[in-house]
């Protein structure tokens, strides 16, 4: 029970502290969300509220749990985690749709003129999910495994959507590079994590006289830093993959990085080759963030 409410408390603190910014940038982060028929809003977020639109979004609707009712125009993409979506016959999304876990209701007359996506969880669906799992870790601590799984995930999720929300251009043009210069990325993250576990342990020697404390705590921030950055990388580089693999040729960066999202988290969940995988990728999101300088350099620069 500590150890639940811990994470829900360092989830409020980390939602409250990114309000701010989240303001600055025109992002729209409440329970309740109400856009009126002769209002304008950039993006919507809310956390098991309900968003009504009946004007216009500039950007994109999110919602995690809750539900998202549309009657007017949103000119970006829909993404429902575990949501109701209800499109009017009014409704218009100029971008994609993309419901995972949830229900999609839909007029026939509402228009979307991007791709539509819909993953529902069913009660099939998870009962296969616990056979299949039960025979790998045991009856007995199966639920303890999946609940912290799912936690982790729902936190990667909310951070990845809220730094592509934040820092689009630089998500872009970090996923650029791996497209373009691979194995350069590649090698340059095998040995920045090499330099970078080295200066660890030598921070954690000199830690035993004081010099040696700032040092270890500033580059745990900087590992931080870059592990949250790199990790929306990878989701939005394999999202953009898969996007155009089913013939979209313009996909917005938020349905990639879900996209992306679902794909890693499916392959890093299998059993020993998981953890291989998870850590390749890690070493391709730690070059492509450092190569590019957090996206800050342009490719060809």
């Amino acid at each position: 029970m500590r150890k639940h409410s811990l994470i829900l408390i360092l989830m409020t603190c980390f939602l409250f502290g990114a309000s701010f910014p989240l303001n600055a940038q025109g992002v729209l982060l409440k329970k309740d969300i109400y856009v009126g028929a002769t209002e304008t809003q950039d993006n919507v977020i809310t956390f098991g509220g309900e968003i009504i639109i009946e004007g216009r979004v500039r950007e994109s609707v999110i919602a995690f749990g809750g539900s998202i009712v549309i009657s007017g125009e949103v000119d970006n993409s829909v993404i429902g985690i575990g949501a109701n979506i209800t499109l009017h016959p009014s409704a218009i999304v100029r971008g994609d749709l993309v419901s995972i876990g949830g229900t999609l209701n839909r007029d026939p007359q509402a228009k979307i003129e991007g791709d539509t996506i819909f993953f529902e969880t069913t009660e099939e669906l998870w009962n296969s999910i616990k056979t299949a799992l039960g025979g790998l870790f045991g009856l007995t601590l199966l639920p303890i495994i999946l609940l912290i799984k799912v936690i982790s995930l729902f936190v990667w999720l909310i951070i990845a959507l809220l730094i592509a929300l934040l820092f689009p251009r630089h998500v872009v043009n970090s996923s650029l590079e791996i497209r373009k210069n691979f194995w350069s990325v590649f090698g340059l993250g095998l040995l920045s994590i090499i330099i970078f576990a080295g200066l660890i342990i030598l921070a954690a020697f000199l830690s035993i006289i004081i010099i040696g404390i700032p040092l270890l705590i500033t580059l745990i921030f900087i590992g931080l830093a870059i592990k949250m950055f790199s990790r929306v990388v990878i989701y939005a580089f394999f999202g953009e993959v898969l996007t155009r693999a089913f013939g979209s040729k313009n996909p917005a960066l938020i349905l990639q990085v879900v996209l992306g999202f679902v794909f890693v988290s499916i392959v890093t969940f299998i059993p020993i080759l998981g953890t291989l995988v998870a850590l390749a990728f890690n070493i391709i999101g730690w070059g492509a963030v450092i190569k590019t300088r957090f996206g800050t350099r342009h490719l060809g620069d």
